[in-house]
């Protein structure tokens, strides 16, 4: 009987054990692998342009590789070009939701040496920051997607949905390598989820602090229009009513000084009154302000945002910045054609084709030619507030943070714009940012890129229960 009545005990215990669900982490070991994988990949050269030819990605993808069907994780190399590969994960889920992709890019801007006091590809520890190229642009997610998937694995989680990981080449400026290539026909069923986490977010950290959390719900559009300006050539001695350099620098100055209409979306609205919940009550009072349906108050607010927060006052409208200007091969002589180039950042919803209208009436000039220049013009797409998956990093962010969620739109460009064409809801995360490094030339494309080591390994923990609130059977 004694025998009996321990047996069951013993049963009993293991029953308890086993609904108490997995093992509890130990987040120093998983600090300590985030490192290691960390350090590895900052360590290998995948800038693009290579500094080393053939680069780019593929030591880091073959690194990856091993790593993750070392824990018996099956990955798939998909490439255009062999020496530029994408590499796709997936773990298994019932089915009965649908897939959840998490996507980074391996490839990195290239290097000046001169210019780098810690070496490019040491990933040097010092007073509490990883310095080397990638570390905040995108290896950072690199490392925090490979351990979301080792973890899960790990800690057998049952999964009411695929969860895959596109670790892309090519979105430093070459995405015909990359997403652009894995978003075809033929590949996109490999990668077509519901939901994407990716880049593109970050939360701010002033004074060694984490204030708010940005997460990149959509973004603008890039596209590049051209002034031509066409005038009689002559001698330079004699000037000429008729110059074209004369023409495009007025078509420039006038273009410069317009203020294109201001226009908010779901996302740009809700950003703004959050962030003034947040602000002190001079800046709260302008980012209501700007949301003012009354002309002149919203007008005041504009200007001071134009003055002094210019990132601000560009995700509110279409912008514009003149950055190329082509004229003349001679001190002497009036050239009969110039050119120049602008920088037009497009809202979502924008028609290009009103827009570009809108323009030529601000030159105002039938002799200046203003046509849409050639460019990588990626798709359009807006990821929504109301989803599982906005609910669930906001959550996170309240607990491994517990800040504001501020959702942003991002003036530059991700890849993410390929996948939100498709339908899928993407959002941009990334860890803590100081602030104060993009001023220092600590930042992302910087001569000195750096990461916050303490901050990196809190992204990794916030990161992985965004993806098992999201991922897990219920």
């Amino acid at each position: 009987m004694r025998r009996l009545a321990l047996l069951l005990l013993v049963v009993l215990a293991a029953g308890s054990v086993s609904a108490q669900g997995p093992a509890p982490i130990d987040w120093a070991a998983v600090d300590a692998e985030t490192l290691k994988h960390f350090t590895a990949i900052v360590q290998i050269d995948s800038t693009d342009p290579p500094t080393t030819p053939p680069g780019v990605e593929k030591p880091v993808v073959d690194y990856l590789r091993s790593v993750l069907e070392g824990a018996g994780i099956p990955t798939e190399t998909i490439a255009l070009d062999p020496n530029r590969p994408n590499l796709v994960a997936r773990l298994k889920g019932s089915g009965k939701k649908r897939p959840l992709l998490l996507m980074a890019h391996t490839d990195t801007v290239n290097v000046d040496l001169k210019k780098w006091s810690h070496p490019p590809f040491s990933a040097l520890r010092q007073d509490g920051y990883i310095y080397g190229r990638g570390t905040v642009d995108d290896k950072d997610n690199v490392a925090a997607t490979v351990m979301a998937l080792l973890m899960l694995k790990r800690q057998n989680v049952p999964l009411d949905r695929d969860v895959i990981a596109l670790f892309e080449a090519g979105e430093e400026g070459a995405v015909k390598f990359g997403i652009a290539h894995m978003v075809e026909d033929a590949r996109f069923p490999k990668i077509e989820a519901e939901y994407c986490l990716a880049e593109g977010g970050s939360f701010n950290r002033q004074g060694g602090k984490v204030t708010f959390a940005s997460i990149q719900t959509l973004e603008k559009i890039p596209r590049a229009i051209t002034l031509t300006a066409r005038g009689t050539a002559g001698h330079g001695s004699v000037p000429l009513r008729s110059n074209a350099v004369v023409k495009l620098t007025t078509a420039v100055s006038s273009v410069a000084k317009w203020k294109p209409p201001i226009s908010f979306n779901e996302t740009t609205a809700a950003y703004f009154k959050r962030l003034a919940s947040i602000s002190d009550q001079a800046a709260a009072d302008r980012y209501r302000a700007i949301l003012s349906t009354d002309p002149k108050v919203q007008d005041a607010a504009d200007e001071f945002l134009l003055d002094n927060e210019p990132r601000h006052a560009s995700t509110i409208r279409t912008s514009i910045s003149p950055t190329m200007i082509q004229a003349g091969y001679r001190t002497n002589v009036i050239p009969s054609e110039v050119q120049a180039t602008l920088d037009v950042r497009m809202m979502p919803d924008q028609d290009p084709a009103a827009f570009l209208e809108m323009v030529k009436k601000v030159v105002n000039d039938p002799t200046v030619e203003v046509t849409y220049g050639a460019r990588d013009v990626r798709p359009n797409g807006i990821s929504r507030l109301n989803t599982d998956a906005f609910a669930a990093i906001e959550a996170n962010v309240k607990k491994h943070y517990n800040v504001i969620t501020l959702p942003a739109m991002s003036t530059g460009a991700t890849d993410m714009a390929y996948l939100r064409a498709k339908g899928v809801q993407c959002y941009g995360v990334g860890p803590a940012i100081d602030v104060e490094d993009g001023p220092k030339g600590f930042g992302a494309h910087s001569d000195q890129e750096r990461i916050n080591e303490a901050e990196l390994y809190r992204f990794v923990r916030y990161f992985y229960d965004v993806v098992v609130d999201l991922a897990r059977s219920r």
